[in-house]
């Protein structure tokens, strides 16, 4: 019984630290009772795999599609194609072969110029309201190297920055800019897709880069999963059933969902527990009770723990990683010519999109006959 209690405190836990992200989803458009169909997909995807990985709202793929799209159409055309691209590849098993003809050290650094990507995303964000902003900034960095919990991070910092922007709202020294909410789109909805896609260049160059940086994201956080839960995370089965969670949630108008290094893996059963958690969060979203927190939340309350997410974890791990499995340097360069795929992954990854990241590193491997 007490194992049982635990998993289901230990689904809890990781629904709580989605939702602030979900909020993220809800500022950019997204609607959020559609969303419930990508986590009933994902609770039977891992019940279908018997996989111990999770899937849930997630702050890179929620940002890098809201910056990457103009409007709502775009971004849910640019989340469904870019699970489509994913599902093709991952169904016939070359998941990690692609990863493997790309090389390691390309895929790390794409990673960390989406980390750098965050970091900005999360500068606009607070100064969009600079008093609750500025509190979720300085609690995040505090709650951070305090911690080095994430989910610790975002709780506390989203916490505090709300009471802070509630408190002035209510005083009359910030304006009332919480979360806008279309009530009409909170339902399943049709028409969202472009799909057409090939005549918008861009847009589908937006769709590649979102595949590209859930390839990264399945194999970082996936094995990540597996590893606490002491279990092997197929990779390919994880990219199966997130990209249809995908597909699913944004054909009806509702937000992107990514693997996530859940802490439902050290649960004592970790499958019933991540199936839970998913659960869980399908029915607050279909309950329409995220809005409801949308009310009160301003979207700022989030960039404190962007801008660590973007800039201690992903940048900062994925170069490091990226620079360890380069070969040491032989020139004046850097690191010589692998110095150079991985600076120009970097920057193009950040400044552009992970896609043109990939293909700009890929390119000067190619020319240096790397």
């Amino acid at each position: 019984m007490e194992a049982y209690l635990t998993d289901l405190l230990t689904a809890l836990a990781v629904v709580l630290n989605g939702a602030p992200q979900g909020l993220l989803a809800l500022s950019l458009g997204f609607a959020a009772f559609p969303t419930a169909v990508a986590f009933l997909i994902g609770a039977a995807g891992s019940l279908a795999f018997s996989s111990v990985a999770t899937i849930s709202f997630q702050a890179e793929t929620i940002a890098v599609a809201g910056k990457l799209g103009r409007n709502v159409r775009e971004r849910l055309s640019i989340v469904f194609w870019g699970a489509l691209f994913l599902l093709v590849p991952s169904i016939l098993g070359l998941n990690e072969k692609i990863v493997e003809i790309i090389g390691p050290v390309i895929v790390t650094s794409m990673m960390a110029g989406v980390g750098i990507m965050l970091a900005l995303v999360s500068i606009d964000m607070m100064e969009s309201e600079k008093f609750s902003g500025g509190v979720s900034m300085v609690v995040a960095l505090a709650a951070w190297f305090v911690t080095f919990d994430l989910a610790k991070t975002i709780i506390i910092s989203v916490a505090a920055a709300t009471v802070v922007y509630n408190i002035l709202k209510k005083s009359g020294k910030v304006a009332a800019q919480n979360l806008i909410v279309d009530e009409n789109r909170e339902k399943f909805t049709f028409g969202n897709i472009e799909w057409k896609i090939w005549r918008n260049p861009k847009m589908l160059a937006s769709a590649l880069a979102l595949s590209c940086l859930n390839i990264g994201a399945n194999i970082s956080f996936g094995k990540i999963t597996g590893s606490i839960a002491n279990a092997d995370a197929n990779i390919d089965h994880l990219a199966i059933y997130s990209s249809l969670a995908d597909m699913g949630s944004s054909f009806l108008g509702g937000g992107p969902v990514e693997a996530i290094i859940s802490g439902t893996a050290s649960a004592p059963h970790p499958i019933a527990s991540s199936v839970l958690m998913m659960l869980i969060m399908a029915a607050i979203l279909l309950l329409k009770l995220l809005p409801v927190v949308g009310r009160y939340v301003h979207s700022s309350a989030i960039a404190g723990f962007l801008f660590v997410l973007g800039v201690f974890v992903t940048f900062i791990s994925n170069v490091q990683a990226a620079i360890a499995l380069a070969p040491a340097a032989q020139g004046p360069f850097g690191f010589s010519p692998w110095g150079m795929v991985i600076g120009i992954t970097v920057i193009a990854s950040a400044r552009w999109n992970p896609f043109y990241g990939l293909l700009t590193g890929f390119a000067v491997k190619l020319i240096f006959g790397l």
